[in-house]
């Protein structure tokens, strides 16, 4: 079968910004292997969906080779999957902490090392971030989601350094409150006051945002904020 040329490998692709983002890249006329703990194939052959909880050792390695062994290269990854739990620190759990920093660290750590050793010049890797790491706010406390995601933006930079001459890029986007299946329609009306803007981001926000550093060729080592201006204060 003939597939496009470049492909994308987007994680936490099954619903909600994983899955626009799918369409997103499938419109730029990419392949696509998407992946999220309990995906099904559809029915696009362009689109391979792999299984798995990134935050078990050997699943990024597992998605990369069905990537290759499909579609015989990979251009972009998307390090989209996350987990999100807020509360008071001392009620973190231990649980809690294998569960956060296993999808949030070692799931962007195995993903990127896999695609990073087969990634050809022009490639990108994004980084799905929170601007809770530059802009705390006491409706959410989230220490774990600011020490994970707050590494994955140095880490972005470090990337950005490490793997120009390459000619790879490496690129994050921060979010705001984006409206997903994560938070209950019931609750946006107050999500909405934690920004500038007073409103809800939306899928289209955060797809736009990530297809420009896709097509960004000058830029890389960027954390780009798609949070209605709260990382800025309000």
């Amino acid at each position: 079968m003939n597939y496009p040329t470049r492909v994308a490998v987007i994680t936490g692709a099954s619903q909600g910004i994983g899955e626009a983002l799918v369409a997103g890249y499938r419109g730029l006329g990419y392949a696509v292997v998407a992946n999220s703990r309990n995906i099904v194939a559809g029915d696009d052959p362009s689109v391979l969906a792999v299984a798995g909880d990134i935050g078990v050792p050997g699943v990024g390695q597992r998605i990369i080779d069905a990537a290759i062994e499909r579609f015989g290269r990979v251009d972009t990854v998307v390090n989209n999957a996350g987990i999100f739990i807020a509360k008071p620190f001392t009620d973190y759990t231990d649980a809690d902490y294998d569960a956060i920093t296993g999808v949030n660290l070692r799931g962007f750590f195995e993903v990127t090392r896999a695609a990073l050793a087969v990634m050809p010049a022009g490639g990108h890797i994004v980084n799905v971030s929170t601007s809770l790491v530059d802009q705390a706010t006491k409706a959410a406390p989230s220490v774990l989601a600011s020490l994970t995601k707050g590494g994955l933006n140095a880490a972005t930079r470090s990337l950005a350094v490490e793997y120009a001459e390459r000619g790879i890029r490496a690129n994050a986007v921060a979010l705001g409150i984006i409206r997903t299946p994560m938070h209950a329609e019931d609750d946006y009306p107050a999500l909405a006051t934690l920004n500038p803007q007073q409103r809800i981001g939306e899928l289209d926000d955060v797809v736009d945002a990530v297809l420009y550093l896709e097509r960004a060729g000058f830029v890389t080592g960027e954390v780009l904020h798609v949070d209605g201006g709260q990382h800025a204060g309000h």
